[in-house]
């Protein structure tokens, strides 16, 4: 069973090392260029809303002063004046009578101080600049702004903030809009006592050329920001896209089953969670090639073990009817009733065999002390007698012997090692398990009084079906199968379960089971 910390297969912790993770980048990538769009956005807009507002401030100090300075002034004097601010202040200044009648016009009385920009003849440069103003205006709302139009009849009643200004004695402001997109303000005064008014017009295009430099700033500095944004997600997309679709490959392949040997890529160089994705993939495909494997030959080695007793009990059946002496009938009998036996055991054991791995995934793993397993298990067999005369010895070593494992199937694996030091210990014989702590695993050790096994056959021992029985056992009383299902179970476990020769030198083999200690 697997714990949160453990490993894949090659030792590679499951677990990203990369500096930064894969989700961290999309996040940057995606949001950066957001952020610096809408916080430009609502910075240029605020920016334009403040330049107006002061320029408000100053139109209207500049209508009060000229309405002031115009109030105690000759005709002669007025229309001075009128030249001369219109000109230094770049401004159209216009007077009216008490009934709303023009009486002065800076631009009559001279050249004019400025001109309207004709859009007619803009190049691409400017027609961008306007339609990027509509656009942004659009997407922070920004409030309409009358169109600016010069009236035919030049009367006060055409000024709304000229007819407010008389109304309430004191100056009044308004913004318009020229048709290039530069904003005009007008400022209304009352001069003097006797009903007569100034209005000042005045077209900022200082605010928009400011604006719009600073839009053009930040629309260049989007093209960078975007330019990063999209080469940064071709490289995320050859950092994860491409991958992604090696796998995708190699998966279908596998699923396919048309290569055998499918390499699925893993990526070493890769320490974020793609390398990981490799490494699974390429060790679940691994593992699922072995148990394939494993499948077609437990299939092969159940075809061959059941052949020969059902053979046998074919051969018996069929001379049966053919034999009328009653001794060799009732040898007959007994050869098949030992077939069918030798049957019934074979698909006992090849049943729990393939259950092993299904029955440890399914299950919840418990503390156990391996000692007080093995020590019940002894006690339970000397009660029932199946020790066949053979003498059990337990000895417990120092340390806690505590694991993490399925009580069940690990009294499985003690009975398999006992029973096999059983049936190759001599009558009379000691079998002796040792229980010890070894540090970061718990060692179970199980030796006979047997004829041993030699090295270069200690590994035949775990494969399944394997029997090298010792003289005079019954044929067939072992299916071969218990020390490959006890290795299975100790594998399942995180452990081991391997075969050696006693370290005392004594004849007889000792097998070997180690569990990792519990945490």
């Amino acid at each position: 069973m697997a714990d949160a910390g453990r490993t894949a297969a090659g030792g590679e912790q499951l677990t990203a090392t990369g500096r930064f993770a894969l989700t961290a980048r999309i996040l940057v990538v995606n949001i950066l260029p957001l952020l610096v769009l809408g916080g430009g956005l609502f910075y240029l807009d605020s920016y334009r809303t403040q330049l107006i507002n002061e320029r408000f401030k100053m139109a209207r100090i500049e209508a009060q002063i000229t309405a002031e300075a115009l109030a105690g002034a000759t005709r002669e004097r007025q229309d001075a004046l009128l030249v001369q601010i219109g000109k230094e202040q770049r401004m159209r200044l216009r007077t009216f009578d008490a009934k709303g009648h023009l009486t002065a016009d800076s631009f009559a009385l001279a050249d004019p101080a400025f001109r309207f920009n004709d859009i007619s003849d803009d190049d691409w440069e400017q027609r961008f600049a306007r339609w990027l103003d509509r656009t942004v205006d659009t997407i922070v709302a920004a409030e309409p702004v009358q169109d600016y139009v010069e009236p035919e009849a030049q009367e006060a009643d055409a000024w709304p903030e000229l007819a407010r200004a008389r109304e309430l004695g004191i100056s009044q402001i308004r913004l318009y809009d020229w048709r290039d997109g530069t904003p005009v303000i007008t400022a209304a005064a009352p001069v003097g006592l006797n009903g007569a008014t100034l209005l000042t017009v005045r077209n900022a295009v200082d605010i928009t050329e400011s604006v719009r430099a600073a839009r053009s700033t930040l629309f260049f500095a989007m093209l960078l920001v975007m330019a990063a944004s999209a080469l940064l997600s071709l490289f995320l997309a050859r950092t994860i896209v491409t991958p992604l679709r090696q796998l995708a490959r190699a998966a279908v392949r596998v699923r396919q089953g048309r290569e055998r040997e499918v390499e699925v890529p893993r990526l070493p160089q890769r320490s974020d969670e793609i390398g990981l994705l490799a490494r699974a993939v390429s060790d679940m495909t691994a593992a699922l090639r072995q148990r394939i494997d494993a499948v077609d030959s437990f299939a092969a080695d159940v075809a061959h073990e059941i052949k020969n007793p059902l053979a046998s009990l074919r051969s018996a059946v069929e001379a049966l009817p053919r034999v009328e002496e009653a001794d060799l009938r009732a040898e007959l009998i007994q050869i098949a009733a030992h077939d069918v036996r030798r049957i019934d055991r074979l698909v006992t054991e090849i049943a729990a065999a393939s259950r092993v791995d299904a029955e440890i995934s399914r299950a919840t793993l418990e503390r156990v002390d391996l000692a007080e397993l093995f020590e019940n298990l002894i006690r339970s067999r000397e009660d029932r007698g199946m020790n066949g005369g053979r003498r059990l010895v337990l000895e417990r070593g120092r340390g806690a012997a505590m694991v993490m494992g399925v009580p069940m199937q690990l009294e499985r694996v003690a009975e398999n090692l006992i029973d096999n030091a059983i049936s190759f210990s001599p009558e009379n014989g000691v079998v002796s398990v040792t229980i010890r702590n070894a540090g970061t695993m718990v060692e179970a050790e199980v030796c006979d009084e047997g004829p041993g096994i030699p090295a270069e056959r200690r590994e035949d021992v775990f494969r399944r079906f394997h029997s090298d029985r010792p003289e005079g056992e019954s044929f067939g009383n072992h299916s071969g199968l218990g020390l490959a299902i006890g290795r299975a179970i100790a594998e399942a476990h995180d452990g081991t379960l391997t075969a050696d020769a006693r370290a005392d030198g004594a004849p007889g083999a000792c097998l070997r089971l180690r569990i990792p200690v519990a945490a």
